[in-house]
């Protein structure tokens, strides 16, 4: 696992696991191979608020992000996905690696309601390896806002 997140979790005081799981090419196979419930592996989204300002949001695997929900909380009318490129650079991390623990800037993090008192993984910063951590410990380290932002994921 890279430094930055590992150096930032031991920094918080923050207890985790790091778990070596191989290449995944979904949430649902990232689930099965750590064998945990889909909702219990969440998912770390870099969300441009404007200029140089980003936010990270934490949703369950099992949801995405409600646009509506997010604007309202954060006061603003409109929010966009940074492409890949972007989000490192405001990360330090590729995307399916991404973790507000050791990111180059530290952003704001907002959390969906549904993680809190589980016990989840979190990308590593590094492809096949997950922090596995109870959601109340690393909310906490991250002074995240909890609310509700998601939706059940559609159907497919």
């Amino acid at each position: 696992m890279p430094g930055s997140a590992s150096a930032a979790l031991d920094s918080a005081a923050v207890p985790y696991e790091v778990i070596r799981h191989g290449p995944v090419g979904s949430v649902a196979e990232a689930a099965a191979a750590l064998g945990m419930a889909v909702a219990d592996i969440v998912k770390t989204i870099v969300i441009r608020r404007g200029d140089n300002d980003y936010v990270f949001v934490l949703v369950p695997g099992d949801r995405v992000i409600s646009w509506p929900k997010l604007r309202a909380l954060l006061g603003v009318n409109r929010l966009s996905l940074p492409d890949a490129g972007t989000a490192k650079d405001a990360t330090g991390y590729e995307r399916g690696t991404i973790t507000p623990f050791g990111s180059t800037n530290a952003w704001p993090v907002v959390a969906d309601e549904r993680v809190r008192g589980r016990q989840i993984t979190l990308g590593a910063g590094e492809r096949g390896v997950a922090i596995a951590l109870a959601a109340d410990e690393a909310l906490r380290s991250l002074d995240a806002t909890v609310a509700d932002v998601t939706d059940p994921e559609p159907p497919r």
